[in-house]
């Protein structure tokens, strides 16, 4: 027998300071007392049950107790977490009776110190830390052999209790003096001891990023009661140690095969095989990974923003609030004008767009998401989308609502794919199993989605979350993988119009590169228009400086942020029901839209379907929800109505001001100008008696008209006048080429002939149409006057040939 087998088959050697610990920490746990009870009394004995294996205790207590116990644990963790475990064993057997043979955990919690992703180091291996991240990936649940019973195949020995190093140890030799057999082992699976399993990763948050780093993520072990306790985008702190792990994926993997020197051509004598790795033999890697005892969601002391939305009513969240944050909740939710208030306090470094910071408001509580009888889901999330010019806030407002929204995830649409928005099936690298990645609509469950530059996303991308928007699951079937994953988010997007700048005199749909699927989906449209307005921007100019000159005094909110998150988390507990009243208001608002967008006199952004109907619902509910009501009034729907008339909003042209016909182009025609301000003081004036009296009435001409009226009537003047210069080209008698003003003016009012009952409305229209005409040819320039070589007659200065301008296309 050599001197390996004598040393293997010695007892093993006696950790004195892990036995200390033992029984320091089995005598904190038999004599810890808390308001006089024993502490952890109860929880031992629940223990008994067979689900339950843990016993969670508080690192504060032992803090406490023991200062020398507690200095133990965290540099020896690792050393002295099996003789704390079999503390707790012991102690569960004394104080409940435990009489089936049962391994016992243990999991810490508060742990004071808390370390980054980046800080990791081999410095601390072994040591109890707490870390925290966002979670990204999780695997499924696997059973771990911890201890094995073998069986050895040459003497039928039984070998106990050997321990596994993160992948399966087989015994170092049989306990048999006699049998040499190093080699030959089978597990008694009955005997052995199995644990539950679970891997997942974490990633660092965007708060402890460097600035250009890529995100560090680490592996995560959760065994035991831990395991299936989070879901992808949670942010968790996580108590345990830091470890080293064997890569057995890589020597898992089936040998490569042995390749000739890529050097020479086919054909060509190679030079050979040259290293083991091209053998198939690779060499035994490791790597960190973290063994994990507790997991708990991240308290907003240390950068989480979850507060109180793990709760399940109202009571619970009390709990965990102070009273004066009760109060506060108390006091806001009987300010009158609360709506206000949260808006001007939720944005104040943005000035202006009231409008668009309500609706922002209102997708934070959400509407209530219901489920029919049937099992459909009908969601509660509120999408907006931003339309606008560049330069008006929309990626600030965005940056925003991703900072203090819990659960929330920023990201742009030109760098996002459609796997990397919604989720990702990717190969495991211990196994050859196949496990999804979350996307950033599932991180942002129960959240936000920003997306910023919706509309440069690519369209294939786009489709992919149809299903997301509306049914808000993700379906996966690929590799295997057949699955529907929830994706309850609200979606908040920013698009830039096509060309940069919003052309009003086209439909929204026009204006933006996206379809109209996409767009049903969207519960609000806010479009931003970079306006020039003296008012304003001065406003805006003095409130950008004030916030580089660090002038904070301007910003004058009256409810802090985390009151605000406070607050909307416990009116979301809140489930408003829609009463009668309002009920049939919803109705006659979508049958008054859905015959408004029918009558086809204008053309509206978007077809109003029932999916419009839904978000008044939604937004209702929102407000309610903002209000801290049990019901929906016609308060509420008569706001959301109001809501969503300003996103349904056509975009057009203003009003036509036909009385500056003549005077709005003056600077560019200085020489044109005064002649056209006598043509038309002549034209006014040569009016018969009749319309001298009109004019000296109450003025109750038409002299404003919209856009669309104008470009009809111009687009139907112009049509004519081609025409007729058309015909006078093709009529080899005719000499005339052009129509002159009085002809034009004629045509119409004989064409509108039957629509005329009066002669006031006879005079109306026809100073109607000379002001259309004026504007046409001094404003527009789309008419040309005629003018010849010879000396201009009384008759050209009054009524002028004109011919329509040839460049000019009819939209």
């Amino acid at each position: 027998m050599d001197f390996g087998d004598q040393v293997a088959r010695q007892s093993r050697v006696r950790d004195d300071v892990g036995t200390q610990c033992q029984k320091l920490f089995q005598e904190f746990l038999e004599e810890y007392k808390d308001d006089g009870v024993l502490k952890y009394l109860q929880k031992a004995k629940d223990l008994v049950s067979p689900e339950r294996s843990t016993l969670e205790v508080s690192f504060e207590d032992i803090e406490k107790y023991n200062q020398a116990l507690s200095t133990s644990l965290i540099e020896e963790y690792y050393r002295v977490n099996p003789f704390l475990c079999q503390a707790v064993t012991n102690y569960v057997k004394d104080q409940a009776g435990l009489t089936k043979p049962k391994e016992c955990y243990l999991s810490l919690v508060d742990v004071p110190t808390r370390h980054k992703l980046r800080e990791l180091t081999t410095s601390k291996i072994g040591t109890l830390i707490r870390i925290s991240g966002q979670v990204v990936r999780t695997h499924p649940v696997h059973p771990e052999l911890v201890s094995g019973t073998f069986l050895c195949l040459d003497c039928n020995g039984v070998i106990k209790n050997v321990e596994q190093q993160f992948k399966f140890t087989n015994p170092t030799i049989c306990v048999n003096p006699v049998c040499s057999n190093r080699r030959r082992f089978l597990l008694n699976i009955d005997e052995s001891e199995f644990i539950d399993f679970q891997k997942v990763r974490i990633q660092e948050t965007q708060e402890e990023l460097p600035r250009g780093c890529i995100p560090r993520s680490l592996e995560v072990i959760l065994r035991a009661e831990a395991v299936e306790t989070i879901q992808a985008g949670d942010r968790y702190d996580f108590t345990g140690t830091l470890i080293v792990v064997p890569d057995v994926g890589s020597i898992s993997m089936p040998g490569a095969k042995a390749e000739l020197g890529s050097r020479h051509k086919q054909g060509e004598q190679g030079e050979g095989v040259r290293g083991l790795k091209s053998l198939g033999v690779r060499d035994l890697n490791y790597r960190m990974a973290f063994l994990a005892c507790s997991v708990t969601p991240t308290s907003s002391r240390f950068g989480g923003t979850d507060i109180g939305l793990n709760c399940e009513n109202q009571e619970e969240m009390k709990k965990q609030m102070s009273t004066d944050e009760w109060n506060r909740i108390y006091d806001m939710s009987k300010d009158k004008n609360l709506y206000n208030n949260l808006v001007a306090s939720l944005f104040p470094a943005i000035h202006g767009n009231d409008e668009v910071k309500k609706g922002v408001l209102l997708m934070l509580f959400g509407g209530v998401p219901k489920t029919t009888i049937e099992g459909t889901t009908l969601r509660g999330d509120i999408n907006i989308c931003l339309v606008g010019d560049p330069s008006t806030a929309k990626s600030q407002l965005l940056k925003q609502v991703a900072d203090i929204t819990p659960r929330s995830v920023y990201t742009s649409g030109k760098a996002s794919s459609a796997a990397g928005l919604t989720a990702a099936v990717v190969r495991d690298e211990d196994s050859s199993d196949f496990v999804i990645e979350a996307g950033a609509l599932m991180l942002a469950d129960n959240g936000i989605c920003c997306i910023d530059e919706f509309d440069k996303m690519d369209p294939k991308d786009q489709v992919a979350i149809h299903e997301a928007m509306e049914q808000q699951t993700i379906s996966i079937a690929k590799a295997g993988v057949r699955a529907t994953l929830n994706a309850r988010t609200s979606i908040l997007a920013a698009a830039n119009p096509i060309g940069g700048r919003y052309d009003r005199s086209k439909s929204l749909q026009q204006n933006v590169l996206l379809t109209a699927p996409i767009m049903s989906r969207f519960d609000l449209f806010f479009i931003l228009i970079d306006e020039c307005n003296e008012i304003i921007d001065n406003a805006i100019a003095k409130k950008i400086v004030d916030l580089h000159s660090n002038n904070l005094v301007t910003i004058d909110t009256l409810y802090t942020q985390q009151e605000i998150l406070r607050y909307i988390c416990f009116a979301k507990h809140f489930k408003p029901i829609i009463s009668a009243a309002a009920g049939e208001m919803l109705i006659n608002t979508y049958t008054n839209l859905r015959q408004r967008e029918g009558m086809g006199g204008r053309k509206a952004t978007w077809r109003v379907t029932v999916r419009q109907l839904e978000s008044l619902v939604r937004l209702s509910e929102a407000l309610a929800k903002l209000e801290c009501q049990d019901e929906v009034t016609e308060r509420h729907v008569r706001e959301a109505r109001r809501l969503l008339s300003k996103s349904i909003v056509r975009v057009e042209q203003p009003d036509i001001d036909l009385e500056d016909a003549a005077g709005e182009n003056q600077d560019l025609h200085d020489d044109e100008a005064p002649a056209a301000m006598e043509r038309l003081n002549a034209m006014e004036t040569d009016h018969d008696d009749a319309a001298s009296e009109a004019s000296q009435r109450p003025v109750t001409k038409k002299l404003t008209m919209s856009y669309e009226e104008y470009k009809n009537l111009s687009n139907l003047i112009i049509l004519h006048m081609r025409a007729q210069e058309q015909q006078f080209e093709e009529s080899e008698d005719s000499e005339k080429s052009a129509l002159r003003k009085s002809e034009l003016v004629a045509w119409y009012l004989d064409a509108i002939q039957d629509q005329i009952e009066s002669e006031d409305e006879l005079l109306e229209r026809k100073v109607l149409i000379e002001k259309i005409l004026d504007r046409l040819i001094y404003t527009d320039q789309v008419i040309i006057p005629l003018t010849s070589m010879r000396e201009k007659s009384e008759e050209d200065e009054n009524d002028p040939m004109l011919v329509v301008h040839p460049n000019y296309v009819v939209e």
